[in-house]
């Protein structure tokens, strides 16, 4: 359903289903950084998180946990033990893409200095052909890249991710070319020719592109591909599959451009296909657009609960069957929906879409935000739709995901306000903010002030620098037609 007014003629696109002509079309999102949030609603939530939440997430990640230390024992070489779980490296790069994000708008000499201590201990644990993981290196480097479900790629993914971050907000390369240099690694031992790789936890996919975006190197989306494409061939290893036998927790039963059903793990099935779609705008790939359609419909029609949250099964921490939704014993990981933020927002860009933008903002006001306490520094994992009152927020968890994930996705609200072609502004979301928006005929100012999600009532000013002649496409709701979700899972009256 492609549902935008065009506000220059004044039209309402009919409803059509995704295609390859529209998925070619590209929408290129205006970056966070260029966009100055004046909302009542987000501004003093984004101020939260630049003084609360990170703060928190430092404390946990270098005082609290050993986080930190462990990167500090693989540099002193001394034969000292690992502390913690596989893919607690993950949550450092996690904090320093947030805190990356947060110097944007939060400029602090301070965040600025903790994030180039930081990214010196993990540089200084980066092996000499590349390969950086601290659980390894500090446990034994002979078991490295046996066990695919070990995530030793899931903690590289979030290192280049953060490390991008950071060179665009500081213009600092020392973290990026550590990932470049463990993505060059990595590249040489795997790939057409070379050894089968089935990731364990997805999540390298979207980074890779990401390092592609950035350094223009064909190969690192190649690579994204492959890795794509090695899904569902019986290949894997590692006890996800041998111990556990479970092919649907990874998405691993049939190749991702086979693919019509969710299954398994939500998160890892959010950056599976977040990863997919980021693959196919670049590439064009029909495949990976016709099955990502057909998933998100499983999705949305038959697997979503009104908050936007996904996964109801806590013994998986994903999906079981359809229509399977519990209000009391829901899972929703908050790390899920914003996989459902990150995936609708991709799935937008390749068609213009609006039902991905009417599903990315109920997922990030409901599924995603009530992660977060109102004080900033405590968070839920799992958000039941029903509780006895047992459910309280917690200062941090043994595998804590969630709060540096969350603190991510705020510290870059921008990034889903607006998007544009050479010849055309989309408002998605409506946030009070402005922004200068550059098109192929010039420079367009806008400005947007609302009370939402309170009120409805939006007001924009369009005022472009030059007399130009460009479209102006603005999001109508599909809750404007009393149409609650796409799909009619939930309905009114």
């Amino acid at each position: 359903m492609k549902r935008y007014l065009l506000a220059v003629a004044v039209v309402v696109f009919a409803c059509q289903q995704l295609s390859a002509q529209e998925a070619l079309q590209k929408l290129e999102f205006v970056n966070f950084s260029q966009v100055n949030i004046t909302d009542n609603f987000w501004k003093p939530k984004i101020d939260l998180v630049a003084t609360k939440t990170l703060a928190a997430c430092i404390y946990q990640t270098e005082v609290a946990t050993p986080r930190i230390k462990n990167f500090e024992r693989v540099a002193r070489a001394k034969g000292e033990p690992h502390e913690g779980i596989f893919y607690d490296d993950s949550d450092v790069f996690k904090a320093l893409e947030a805190m990356a994000y947060s110097l944007k708008t939060h400029p602090s000499t301070e965040m600025e200095n903790k994030c180039d201590e930081w990214i010196d201990k993990i540089a200084a644990a980066q092996q000499p052909d590349g390969y950086l993981n601290t659980w390894y290196t500090l446990k034994g480097l002979q078991d490295r890249y046996t066990d695919m479900s070990m995530h030793e790629d899931y903690n590289a993914g979030h290192m280049i991710e953060a490390g991008v971050a950071y060179y665009n907000a500081t213009g600092k390369r020392k973290l990026l070319d550590v990932c470049i240099k463990w993505a060059d690694h990595f590249d040489d031992l795997f790939g057409p020719g070379k050894r089968d790789w089935v990731t364990g936890h997805q999540e390298l996919e979207l980074a890779l592109v990401k390092l592609y975006k950035v350094t223009k190197e064909e190969r690192y989306l190649k690579l994204a591909d492959w890795l794509l494409s090695e899904r569902g061939k019986k290949l894997a290893k590692g006890y996800t599959w041998t111990d556990w036998k479970d092919t649907a927790y990874a998405q691993d039963v049939l190749p991702v451009k086979e693919q019509t059903e969710i299954t398994g793990h939500a998160v890892r099935a959010m950056y599976m296909y977040t990863g997919a779609a980021d693959v196919a705008a670049q590439t064009g790939d029909k495949g990976y657009m016709k099955a990502m359609r057909t998933v998100w419909e499983d999705v949305v029609y038959r697997n979503m609960y009104i908050t936007g949250g996904i996964g109801s099964a806590g013994s998986n921490e994903g999906f079981s069957k359809d229509y399977d939704l519990p209000n009391e014993y829901a899972y929703c990981e908050t790390c899920a929906s914003v996989g459902m933020v990150f995936w609708n927002q991709r799935m937008n860009a390749m068609s213009g879409n609006a039902e991905y933008m009417d599903v990315l903002e109920r997922s990030l006001y409901n599924g995603a935000l009530d992660g977060l306490s109102l004080s900033g520094d405590h968070f839920f994992y799992g958000n039941p739709l029903a509780s006895r009152g047992q459910h309280q927020r917690r200062e941090w968890f043994g595998t804590a995901c969630c709060p540096a994930n969350i603190a991510r996705l705020i510290s870059s609200l921008g990034n889903y306000i607006y998007a544009k072609t050479d010849n055309a502004v989309y408002v998605n979301l409506f946030v009070g903010s402005n922004t200068t928006i550059p098109l192929k005929t010039g420079n367009v100012n806008v400005k947007m002030e609302t009370n939402y999600p309170w009120e409805g009532n939006v007001k924009m000013m369009i005022d472009p620098v030059k007399k130009a002649k460009f479209k102006l496409y603005v999001r109508l709701p599909g809750w404007y037609f009393n149409k609650i979700v796409p799909g009619d899972l939930y309905r009114t009256g």
